[in-house]
Parts: C-alpha cells; sequence; structure tokens
C-alpha cells in the first residue's frame, strides 16, 4: 500500500483535470496524493490518504442561488458569462472511501488554519496534516468521516504556515476602479510605531488599500476605550506605512504613528479604499467545494459514490462564517441540492461577521474592549424569528434556510468567554433580555461552564492579570457532540436536550447579580462590565447589498446581554458543568483581566479565562483572606475527590456528553492530582 500511494503522489503531481460536469467547478487540479500516517490503519476505515490540490469555480451571476452575493455583478465575466475564482482544497479519506462511515466532515479553516484535527484528535496543529502526530488520537479516522478543507477567505496571504488560500476577483465599476470610504480599528498590546490595517496574532489579512498615499480626507482618531471622546492625530502625525528597521516605508495597507500606538488604545482609521474583493464568494466557493465532494459522480472526485450526508465544523470566526452561510440562504447549490445536513457551530456567540460586504474585514469582530464598530453582531441573532423592539426590523438567522427546503441539523457550543466577550446570551434570549427563547427542533445550544474561548491554555498569564484558564474542555465536549450529530443526521437520532443558563431557573443574570454572587477571592479583581453590542447604522444598503455608506456608523442603543450566575466558588452551575468543575480544584472562569502594561487595564483580555486554585489547607485560605473553602477541607482524602469526580465522569457519560474515551482520559488526570 505504501508504494502504491507513494507512486500515486507522483503520477498526480501537477496534472490538471480537464473540465468537468458540474457547472460551479471547471477545473480540478491535484497536486499531492500520498499515504497519511505513514499508512497507519485507523478501525474499519483502514489507512487514510491525503489529497491536496485546487479547484476552478465559475459563479453564474444571473443564479437565483447567488443573489445574495453582494458585488457579485460587478465581477468581470469570462465568454460564458460567468465569475471565475479558485481555491485551495485538502482532503483526507480512507484509501478506499466506501469504508468510511459515509459523512464528509468540512472544517471552515480560520484564517487559513486547520482546526479540526486539532480539536476532535488531540493532533499537534498544522495545515499540512501528514504524519501520526498530526493524527493525534485518531479519532475522526476511528469514526470513518472523510475529512475536507478549503480556502473561503480572500483576505489569508501565502505565508510559511501553508495557509488555505482562494483567489477571489476585484469588482469594478464597468471596468472602472471602485472607491469608497473604510474604517478600522486598530490596536496593539505592546507600543510599536506601525501596524498593519488587518494584523492578529493568526496572520496579516490583505486590507483593502488606501487609494493613495497622501489621501487628503483620511483621519486617524485615538481613544483609551470605546466609552471615551476620540482625539484626532494631526495628519503631520501619522502615514500610510510601516516602520522596519528604523525606517518609514511607504506602505498603503499599513499605518504608521509618530509617537507610537499606545499599548491597550484604540485608533480609528477613516480612509477611501481601493479594489474591493467579491468577497462572498468566499461562501459560494466553500458551498460549491462541498457539493462537488459530496455529489459530483465524475472521475476527478475521489469521494465519488461514499458520502451519503455531510456536517460543517467551525471554531470561532468558523463558526461564525457558518452560522452567516446559513443566514444568506446559501445551503443550496445551483443544482438546488442540499450542502450540509448538519453544522456543529463551536464559541461563535451571537455573531455573524463581514463575509459578504465591501469594504469590510472579516478579521474583524467585537469583544467587550475591540471592535465595537466592526459590524460582527447585527440583527437577528437567534435561529427563530424575532422583533426588535427599537428598531421594529424582523428577523430569523435561519429564515432562507427555511425557505430553500434544505435545513440542516445545529449544534451551537458556547463557553463561558462568548457570554463575557461575544454576547452569547442573545442566541436564546430577546434583544432585551427579558425571557428565554423556545428554540426550534432542529437546534440545540450547549454552554460549557467555566471554559474559556479556545480551550486549556498553558496556564501563563500572557497579556492578562491572572493566569490564564487550564480547563480541558474543546476535544471532550465536541468529540461527544460530533458522534451526536453524526447520528441525528444519519438516523434522526435526537441529541440532549439544549442545556444553557436560562432566565427561568436563575442561572442567566445580570451583571449586576453575577457581581454580588461571586466570592471575594484575594488579589483578584472584577469586571466592571462585559460585551453589550450596540445597534449599529451602516446605511441603507448594508443589509441588502454590503454596502456601507455611514462610515464609521452611527452607535444606537445596546442589545442587552447576560450572564451564567456562579456559586459561592466563583464556578458556574449551568451548562455542560465538566467533572473539573463540579469536583473542583480551583474557580475557572471565561474572563480575565488586562494587565496593566498592556493598556486597558480595567478591560477584559479579549478571549481569555483564568483558574484560580483553592487552597491546599484550611490554614493557608484563612491567613489569605479566601472564603472558598480549601482541598483540605473539601476532599476528607484522595480517595473522596477521586469517587466524585468518577460519579461526575459517568453522570455526564449518561446524559451524552462524554464518551467511554474521554471518561477514562479524565479519570487518569485525576489519578495525578495532587490535593495535599
Amino acid at each position: 500500500m505504501h508504494f502504491s500511494l507513494r507512486f500515486l503522489a507522483c503520477s498526480f503531481a501537477l496534472v490538471i483535470h480537464p473540465a468537468v460536469t458540474q457547472a460551479e467547478v471547471v477545473r480540478v487540479e491535484i497536486t499531492e496524493r500520498a499515504a497519511f500516517a505513514a499508512g497507519m490503519s485507523f478501525g474499519t476505515a483502514g489507512a487514510y490518504e491525503r489529497v491536496k490540490g485546487r479547484l476552478y469555480l465559475e459563479t453564474d451571476p444571473q443564479h437565483a442561488a447567488n443573489a445574495r452575493i453582494s458585488d457579485l455583478k460587478l465581477a468581470p465575466r469570462n465568454a460564458r458569462g460567468k465569475v471565475e475564482s479558485w481555491t485551495d482544497f485538502f482532503l483526507l479519506k480512507p484509501v478506499d472511501a466506501r469504508k468510511g462511515n459515509g459523512q464528509l466532515l468540512y472544517d471552515v479553516n480560520n484564517r487559513g488554519n486547520m482546526l479540526a484535527l486539532w480539536t476532535f484528535n488531540d493532533g499537534l496543529r498544522t495545515n499540512d496534516p501528514q504524519s501520526a502526530e498530526h493524527a493525534g488520537n485518531g479519532f475522526l479516522m476511528r469514526q470513518g468521516f472523510s475529512v475536507l478543507w478549503c480556502g473561503w477567505n480572500g483576505e489569508v496571504q501565502a505565508d510559511d504556515t501553508q495557509r488555505l488560500l482562494c483567489g477571489l476577483p476585484i469588482a469594478t465599476d464597468h471596468g472602472k476602479t471602485i472607491t469608497g470610504h473604510a474604517h478600522l480599528e486598530i490596536s496593539s498590546t505592546e507600543q510599536v510605531f506601525s501596524r498593519a490595517f488587518s494584523w492578529s496574532p493568526w496572520g496579516i489579512g490583505a486590507a483593502f488599500p488606501a487609494v493613495s498615499l497622501d489621501n487628503e480626507d483620511a483621519t486617524l482618531t485615538m481613544r483609551p476605550n470605546r466609552a471615551e471622546a476620540g482625539v484626532e492625530v494631526p495628519r503631520t502625525e501619522w502615514a500610510f506605512g510601516r516602520w522596519e528597521d528604523g525606517k518609514l516605508i511607504a506602505d498603503a495597507t499599513h499605518v504608521y504613528v509618530k509617537e507610537g500606538l499606545r499599548p491597550g488604545w484604540l485608533y480609528d482609521l477613516v480612509y477611501t479604499a481601493k479594489e474591493p474583493r467579491v468577497t462572498g464568494l468566499g461562501l459560494t466557493a466553500l458551498r460549491d467545494c462541498v457539493a462537488f465532494f459530496r455529489h459530483a459522480d465524475v472521475a476527478t472526485n475521489p469521494l465519488a459514490g461514499a458520502i451519503k450526508q455531510a456536517c460543517v465544523f467551525g471554531i470561532s470566526q468558523s463558526g461564525r462564517v457558518i452560522h452567516h452561510f446559513l443566514f444568506e440562504g446559501l445551503n443550496t447549490d445551483e443544482h438546488r441540492r442540499a450542502v450540509f445536513d448538519g453544522a456543529l457551530i463551536h464559541v461563535a456567540g451571537a455573531g455573524k461577521g463581514m463575509f459578504n460586504h465591501r469594504f469590510r474585514m472579516s478579521t474583524e469582530f467585537g469583544t467587550q474592549h475591540e471592535g465595537h464598530l466592526s459590524g460582527s453582531e447585527f440583527f437577528p441573532f437567534a435561529p427563530l424569528p424575532q422583533t426588535d423592539p427599537v428598531t421594529g426590523e424582523s428577523g430569523d438567522t435561519l429564515a432562507r434556510a427555511h425557505h430553500s427546503g434544505h435545513m440542516p441539523r445545529i449544534i451551537f457550543t458556547q463557553t463561558s468567554t462568548e457570554y463575557w466577550s461575544r454576547a452569547a446570551s442573545l442566541l436564546h434570549t430577546d434583544v432585551a433580555g427579558t425571557q428565554d427563547l423556545a428554540l426550534p427542533e432542529n437546534v440545540r445550544v450547549y454552554s460549557i461552564a467555566g471554559a474559556e474561548h479556545l480551550g486549556a491554555s498553558d496556564g501563563k498569564r500572557g497579556i492578562c492579570q491572572q493566569p490564564r484558564n487550564t480547563l480541558n474542555d474543546r476535544g471532550p465536549v465536541q468529540r461527544a457532540l460530533l458522534v451526536a450529530l453524526s447520528a441525528w443526521m444519519q438516523s434522526g437520532k435526537t441529541p440532549p436536550p439544549s442545556r444553557h443558563p436560562t432566565l427561568a431557573d436563575g442561572t442567566l443574570v445580570d451583571h449586576t447579580t453575577w457581581r454580588s454572587g461571586f466570592p471575594t477571592i484575594p488579589g483578584c479583581n472584577l469586571p466592571a462590565q462585559h460585551y453589550e453590542p450596540a445597534r449599529l447604522d451602516f446605511g441603507p444598503r448594508f443589509l441588502s447589498a454590503g454596502i456601507a455608506d455611514i462610515i464609521p456608523p452611527k452607535i444606537g442603543p445596546t442589545f442587552r446581554t447576560l450572564l451564567p450566575a456562579v456559586n459561592a466558588d466563583g464556578n458556574e452551575t449551568s451548562g455542560i458543568v465538566l467533572p473539573e468543575v463540579a469536583v473542583p480544584l480551583g474557580t475557572y472562569t471565561g474572563w480575565n483581566l488586562r494587565a496593566a502594561k498592556f493598556g486597558a487595564e480595567s478591560m477584559l483580555s479579549p478571549l481569555d479565562g483564568m483558574f484560580l486554585p483553592f487552597a491546599k489547607t484550611q490554614a493557608e485560605r484563612k491567613g489569605s483572606g479566601d472564603p472558598r473553602l480549601s482541598l483540605e477541607e473539601r476532599y476528607p482524602s484522595r480517595g473522596e475527590y477521586l469517587s466524585r469526580l468518577t460519579a461526575a465522569a459517568l453522570k455526564l457519560h449518561r446524559e451524552g456528553f462524554l464518551l467511554d474515551e474521554d471518561v477514562v482520559r479524565i479519570l487518569e488526570r485525576g489519578e495525578k492530582v495532587d490535593i495535599r
């Protein structure tokens, strides 16, 4: 088998396949086909192979399935009247695809990065999975999934991490360059003299360049936080450029500030931009890639005839992409076929995003301190009909999916961080925060008590005042829920009922109530606020055509968001309460304040939680003034601790929130805990 796969890797490399019978995918280029994890066998699915390449796409601007794509009719067309684009793809599949479970798992890349193997397999994170290290525990392969990725984000630029790319056309006005006002918020946790327009720790996005380097109508204002009035930086004190090796280099996609960016401050750049990508074509690239591998019965499809259902998974930005994809009604392709039967949306809060808008960056998103004007949170929020009492606007994030007849089964999972920093409560309450919503039968919402946005950290402080959260939630919960989603799609077996904080049982509360219930832990400052997104007015064409006429947007009243209640230890009591939180060694939170050296010290670190351990002895806790019982007082013996941990793990297993293998892992970790 190893020999034959190496032969395939050579024979398929750089082979360009002729046009196929799919109208959207017109050419498949496979650049590599080789063994995965050195030919390791994964249960009944057997050995897996990796297939890399590029899809060339054509999109019909007149087709009803593409009617929601902003600026599509302004994109250049080929001789067939179609708009061309391309996307990288990466596929992991059983060598004999029919030995799999018949399901395709599509992982929405996050800024070009693959996250499915890192999440479900606890594998070493990479954008070029090859080895047993990348396969991790082999979970997805043992389950028999074929796993697919492709590019969708036109902002992603090539670098040495091999991030997934896609090529999107530039919209023009009868061949002439389109220009328009754009707004960007720029912030830094360190003093630097310049920043890329769309800088993030996950990579620099390809921003829309300034129409010129002088750009005389451009303005830059600065403020310590969004509640303060902005102070304009004189035009002589900043420029379009980047600071490198002690020199200013002109650059239409960077901003330079002569005094340096103050850590934690917010800088608002308003400028005239040019060359808008047809951003929404990234969503149709996603749609058409999955539709090809799921449905195409052609020789160029390595999965032809092997796929019965398809589901989609995304973390954070990628989860918002999924919700937005469904909001735009894109779960039906040009042949009126379903794309996804199920969706697992992790830590997306109540957000969607700027994934189909002119001169807007998809990397931007709102948190308690930053990104308030990004527009990532906009009405409607919930997957059922609602009316905003302030604006009178009505909506349902799944209305277009309902209309198409291709409504997937959807699981939303949130951590505590999303309630603090990503407005998660708006997914299951009304916008006034006064009543719980009755979610539709095809939707589940689960919160994970005390967890932080991306799962267990290394416990270091980073930019925070306190050590970051070490709760290992992402893999265990997502594995169980993917198995549940798989059965839901395949046989209709329903997953557990939604489990999240509610107003009805008093576990979803306002900030004042939360604050009064949190213990006074020595040395721990409490947050004064959490994220409550504002109603933003970008102008009359924003929702219908994806064009912002008001830049920056007008800021209206905020939506009311709520928080999970806590017990006397400061631990949350609602949602999926993992054994480590049910039988705690300390306080786990989804929030953490910024440390002074990084600026904005009274504000929340965007996506971090914290872990504050209990004192080991009664004497120690009394000496420090800690009101939380010590380990000595909680657990009379090591056996008592392990007995309670085991009971909590088995309870979640019975309820469908932990698999056998994760019960074992949790108990193995518990065996190593020193409670004395």
